[in-house]
């Protein structure tokens, strides 16, 4: 794709070189003879356009000169046949007369050169100017268009060199789309995620029949109520989360409520003491443990641990792997440097006049410390890799143990991985103190399987009587205490609160009091 892309950019280089300049260029060429085409248009439009005010000008003098001579002749012949008027009188009408007559000659002729003038002037303007100005304008079209069509041709031409090449790459599409290995490349991702923990051991048989008190295997994944042990509670946003398929259990339903639940030593019943169903604790053994924690919550809290202790086996031993590799090389650096140094010196123990060698003793001892201190930090790396790499499962057990040769006589053991945090069931674990500094590189596994986002309040509660949730799922009140309401009851006798951010469970319906928001349902419900 990146060889296609190139192509397309060696054609824009070559349209942008040999068109694109030279298109540029000429249509400036062009735009400046259309200008000087039109400014002669124009010029010769108002040269007859003059012509023409000058015909109009001496016609009207020449019409007003005959009228004036048409006045002094009649008035002349008026006073000549007068008998009253004097002889001097008779003869300045004469002349007078004879002045006006001789003026309208003189604006008759000059109108008459004026008029041929113009109709010359007419002539040339439409049949040798103006034609000739649109036939320039025209050719200069003609050869716009020319050069338009070689343009394009140009074009063809640097598209047509890099066909073959683009058809090579077209090629080289195609057969790496076929070559695509789905399995080798899920195989790359498994191999980057992959966990490295061990899965739990057998489900003891749990004998009902027997009066004695029931027990829970050692390495049961639902062992979270053993004797010394406290009890887990998932109500909070740091779920237990192996199982990323399985939305998470509510409790078992709550015995019928009583008329007054002060009349009961404490309360209603409490749902432990309830006789779970089997599908029930089967929710139970497919989200209690192991227990990983969310990522999104991991990443949410502090600073990573130095020793990726947070990650589980396989992830921390690529981790910690990768941080030897990069001290290695700080070393190598710091060796090279040292050496240049020692170099450096030599050279001016021989040469003085090059430079001081005490100067170089400090940036000696320096590099040396630096040295030294790679070193240990990369001891103490090595060290947890080894631990881990110690308590890793063989790489033939793995292979066992997919192909699923494990004898059911000889369970394998849980393996040890990060004691310091496992339960004795072989589950993963966080110590508490250690829960809100863990934090982890994003991850998209939880994005696309957490289906447990946290859900907007639709009202508020007020706990009727205190509820102590020992129950996994549920959540402890005190009487009088508000809290959010995020689910309501669905018909089993528990409403799903939440405290805040961290804390969510689900309480006995008839132990609160839930007011719903209009919004959320459109009226107000009192239970």
């Amino acid at each position: 794709m990146n060889d296609y892309a190139g192509q397309h950019e060696v054609i824009s280089e070559n349209m942008a070189s040999q068109i694109i300049v030279d298109l540029a260029r000429y249509v400036q060429e062009l735009k400046q003879e259309r200008k000087s085409n039109f400014h002669d248009g124009r010029k010769a439009q108002q040269h007859i356009e003059t012509c023409w005010k000058q015909l109009e000008s001496s016609k009207r003098r020449f019409e007003r000169d005959c009228k004036e001579a048409d006045r002094a002749q009649q008035y002349f012949e008026k006073m000549d046949a007068d008998i009253n008027v004097t002889k001097a009188d008779v003869e300045k009408a004469r002349q007078q007369a004879q002045i006006r007559h001789q003026m309208a000659e003189d604006s008759k002729a000059d109108y008459s050169s004026i008029l041929q003038k113009f109709n010359h002037e007419q002539h040339e303007y439409y049949h040798t100017h103006i034609p000739n100005i649109f036939q320039k304008i025209q050719e200069m079209e003609e050869r716009r268009i020319v050069r338009m069509g070689e343009s394009m041709k140009t074009y063809a031409e640097v598209d047509r060199q890099v066909i073959p090449i683009i058809g090579k790459c077209l090629d080289g599409i195609v057969k790496a789309a076929e070559s695509i290995d789905q399995k080798n490349d899920s195989q790359l991702v498994i191999e980057a995620y992959k966990s490295g923990f061990e899965p739990p051991g057998d489900i003891e048989f749990e004998d009902y029949t027997q009066p004695m008190k029931r027990t829970v295997s050692d390495n049961s994944l639902s062992n979270s109520r053993g004797e010394g042990k406290p009890d887990l509670k998932f109500g909070g946003k740091s779920k237990g989360k192996l199982w990323p398929f399985i939305k998470k259990n509510k409790p078992p339903p709550p015995p019928p409520a009583s008329a007054s639940p002060s009349a009961v030593p404490n309360g209603p019943q409490s749902p432990k003491q309830q006789k779970e169903p089997l599908s029930h604790r089967f929710n139970e053994f497919m989200t209690s443990k192991p227990k990983i924690h969310c990522f999104r919550s991991l990443k949410r809290g502090g600073a990573t641990p130095e020793d990726f202790s947070n990650l589980p086996p396989e992830q921390r031993r690529k981790k910690l792997q990768q941080k030897v590799d990069e001290l290695n090389k700080e070393i190598q650096k710091e060796m090279d440097q040292r050496d240049a140094i020692t170099k450096m010196k030599d050279v001016y123990l021989k040469n003085p006049q090059m430079g001081d060698p005490a100067s170089l003793d400090h940036k000696l001892a320096e590099v040396s410390q630096n040295i030294e201190k790679l070193r240990l930090e990369t001891q103490k790396f090595e060290a947890w890799l080894a631990e881990v790499e110690g308590r890793l499962p063989a790489r033939n057990e793995q292979a066992r143990r997919q192909s699923g040769l494990y004898d059911s006589q000889n369970p394998p053991t849980v393996n040890n991985c990060a004691q310091d945090r496992e339960s004795p069931d072989g589950s993963y674990t966080e110590e508490q103190s250690q829960e809100s500094e863990v934090k982890v590189l994003a991850t998209d596994f939880d994005d696309e399987f957490d289906d447990e986002e946290p859900l907007p309040a639709i009202g508020t509660c007020k706990a009727l009587y205190t509820f102590e949730g020992q129950n996994e799922g549920t959540i402890s009140v005190v009487e009088g205490e508000t809290l959010y309401v995020i689910e309501e009851d669905k018909g089993d006798g528990w409403t799903r609160i939440r405290r805040n951010e961290d804390e969510e469970g689900y309480v006995p319906t008839s132990y609160v009091e839930v007011c719903l928001d209009k919004n959320a349902k459109g009226a107000k419900t009192y239970i």
